[in-house]
């Protein structure tokens, strides 16, 4: 019989080992491979462990101390190990994204009960320490439900079986308009007949927003728009195009004292100032209301009472003070319920359908009553020129008149200045001649009667050149004979002379 003898190899059991340990190795690597979680960069990983961690409490949904269920504690981007597959389950979530123009209003499904008489959490200072679940559910103490606090645009991490986000427009206040704030939310005031409230507060806060965007929970807080540009409202038939709002409406019907039934067209301009907002939107509501229910209203039954207290006629013919007298009504009674009155003007009053026979009879009594005035003042104007014509024909007596008395008082004044003149005249002829005497007197003396004769003779002959050719005849011997003829001759130039004075000069006596 053959006996078989078996060869030990050492090399082939180093093998067997070697293989042993790689197998296992390799089990282990698949086993704790299977245990990797990975996390992209833009998302979140949300963890429900299976077993091995206890019951949790009642009433809550997530587990904060690793209980069994979805943990609270979300894992980031990135490897994580040890989350066996048979023990952990793990869902990949994408980060939250709120855009841009929006808000994330948040509802979370776990926490503490609200307060008593509140519907909202109140607001985190952090809302980053907020959406985290661990501490929001930890040592934050967060409230289950409704949250005040909203996301801002951008992307968050964010357990969504805790919290329930909701996209939701962002207040924007546009220019020429506020938003009034209602807050469902904050601390009660303590005078609950105040239907305004300070900021924070419950209530419809007395400071509206003005113009610019506000990331607030529109549900949380109720946000009204109001316009404070001017609103123009024509209540007539006709549209006109203009700044502002321009709602046209119907005519307004007035009734008479006479029983008479006419359209009004009337435009009223109006606005409410930013201050006035919140107490408008407390005690109205929004623009539509303050048009729909106070300022059409008003208008209406103003004009309507003020029409009641006059005859159609009266009505039409002052038509500016009955817009007048509505406009400072209106005013009045707007400006309670902080509505600002810029402007109220009346259009056409009536139509050919209600007024046209009131208008026509009018009109011929009017005609007839213009014709009586002109007649009237073509009377009045035929007095006023039969006036002015003798008045005319006074002045014109009175001018001629003056006129005589004047030139009679030149003619006196002439006669005056003649006489003067005549009077100078004389006496300078005289003291002419006294003075000529004098001299002569004294020539004599000194030369004789005949020389100062003949002397003053010659002078004469010389400054006047009369002629001495004698002109005289003389007769006789005597020696005075040449002399007297001579005194002749020159007697006779001065008779003949222009010269006043020779002609009025004393003749010498020889």
């Amino acid at each position: 019989m053959e006996q078989t003898f078996e060869v030990f190899h050492p090399r082939g059991k180093i093998a067997s080992i070697v293989i042993s340990t790689l197998i296992v190795i390799v089990a282990i690597g698949a086993l704790i491979a299977s245990s990797i979680v990975n996390i992209d960069g833009d998302g979140v990983g949300i963890v429900k462990k299976r077993f091995g961690g206890g019951k949790l409490p009642d009433g809550r949904i997530l587990a904060v101390k690793g209980e069994n269920g979805v943990q609270a504690q979300t894992l980031s981007p990135g490897l994580h190990l040890f989350y066996w597959p048979w023990q952990y389950e793990v869902t990949k979530e994408k980060m939250v994204q709120v855009k841009e123009g929006f808000v994330g209003i948040i509802q979370a499904q776990d926490g503490r009960s609200l307060p008593e008489n509140t519907v909202y959490a109140p607001e985190w200072e952090d809302p980053d320490k907020m959406i985290n679940a661990a501490y929001f559910l930890g040592e934050g103490n967060g409230y289950k439900g409704p949250q005040v606090t909203v996301l801002t645009p951008g992307a968050y991490r964010i357990n969504t079986t805790l919290f329930k986000v909701t996209p939701a427009p962002v207040v924007t206040v546009k220019t020429g308009m506020v938003s009034v704030i209602k807050s469902n939310v904050g601390e009660v005031p303590t005078d609950s007949n105040d239907r305004l409230v300070e900021v924070g507060q419950r209530g419809i806060w007395r400071t509206a927003k003005t113009e610019g965007q506000y990331y607030m929970n529109t549900n949380a807080y109720e946000v009204t728009e109001v316009s404070i540009r001017q609103t123009k409202v024509s209540y007539t038939q006709e549209t006109e195009q203009g700044e502002g709002e321009n709602q046209p409406l119907s005519p307004i019907d007035v009734r008479t004292s006479d029983g008479f039934t006419f359209p009004v067209d009337v435009r009223i301009t109006y606005k409410i100032e930013a201050e006035d907002a919140p107490g408008v939107v407390a005690m109205i509501g929004d623009d539509e209301f303050v048009l729909n229910k106070l300022v059409t209203p008003r208008v209406r039954s103003t004009f309507r009472d003020n029409a009641e207290k006059v005859k159609a006629l009266g009505y039409v013919q002052s038509r500016s003070e009955q817009g007048n007298q509505s406009a400072t009504m209106l005013k009045e009674e707007l400006a309670q319920h902080g509505v600002t009155v810029l402007e109220i003007s009346i259009g056409n009053v009536g139509d050919e359908e209600s007024l046209g026979e009131l208008l026509k009879t009018q009109m011929d009594r009017e005609i007839a009553v213009q014709e009586q005035e002109t007649f009237e003042e073509q009377q009045r104007a035929a007095e006023k020129k039969k006036e002015l014509s003798k008045t005319v024909q006074e002045a014109e007596e009175e001018m001629r008149l003056a006129t005589a008395i004047y030139d009679v008082n030149v003619a006196e004044q002439d006669k005056l200045k003649v006489l003067i003149e005549a009077e100078a005249e004389a006496e300078m002829i005289t003291m002419v001649a006294e003075a000529k005497a004098a001299a002569y007197q004294k020539i004599s003396e000194v030369l004789g009667a005949n020389n100062a004769a003949l002397l003053e003779l010659m002078k004469l002959v010389s400054t006047e050149h009369i002629d001495i050719t004698p002109t005289v005849m003389v007769s006789g011997s005597s020696s005075s004979g040449m002399t007297d003829a001579l005194m002749g001759t020159i007697l006779k130039g001065m008779v003949n002379s222009e010269d006043p004075v020779l002609k009025k000069a004393p003749v010498p006596t020889p």
